[in-house]
């Protein structure tokens, strides 16, 4: 009788361990994008993309424009932002867009780039929130987020930006004051692959 326990209890054990080491599950974002914002400044939030519309996941897709790679397409209807590929595709990213009343829309350019950038509230937002401050420093809690593309028209600013956000469930939804936001994880990508002077349209 003990020999036949001592054999069963060998047969789980052996199972257990054939079991460890061929799991398939998938691993968390956490575990594998972590190291990924090691050198980062601040703490880089990894969002829980199981809980947005698969619509708004980075995608690559047939560009909707023949334009140049590296170029931006953002369709404010849809609520996604195209970067072009050279070869007939584009990624696609979900993102956030201006509330009624707040969208621009237009041609621009990346006039510049920043990374962790400081918020400096407009004269408009100070008149609809009269306690902002009239500046936020960088930091998880910044509203512009972990990176910003300033979109300039006609070599001045336009106020507009594509950015980073505090505020991950607004993606896919009509929030911001006419700026674009992006999921931090998503703006850093975008940021690393996008150069200054590159064509941003607004529609």
């Amino acid at each position: 009788m003990r020999a036949v326990v001592s054999r069963v209890l060998l047969l789980c054990i052996c199972l257990l361990g054939v079991a460890s080491c061929t799991s398939t599950g998938p691993a968390r974002p956490e575990a594998v994008q972590a190291t990924s914002y090691a050198g980062e400044p601040y703490k880089v939030r990894i969002v829980d993309r199981s809980r947005f519309d698969k619509r708004f996941w980075p995608v690559t897709v047939d560009a909707p424009i023949s334009a140049p790679a590296g170029s931006i397409l953002i369709d404010t209807q849809q609520r996604f932002l195209y970067l072009i590929g050279g070869n007939g595709t584009a990624k696609r990213y979900g993102v956030a867009v201006g509330a009624a009343g707040h969208r621009w829309s237009g041609a621009a350019t990346i006039g510049r780039k920043a990374v962790w950038p400081a918020w400096y509230p407009t004269d408009d937002m100070h008149q609809q929130t009269p306690n902002l401050p009239r500046r936020i420093d960088p930091g998880p809690g910044n509203p512009l987020g972990a990176r910003a593309l300033y979109l300039f028209e006609g070599g001045a600013d336009t106020l507009y930006r594509i950015h980073g956000t505090s505020e991950p469930w607004t993606i896919g939804t009509e929030a911001s004051s006419g700026c674009i936001r992006m999921l931090n994880e998503d703006v850093i990508d975008l940021y690393d692959r996008v150069n200054e002077g590159a064509a941003v349209w607004v529609r």
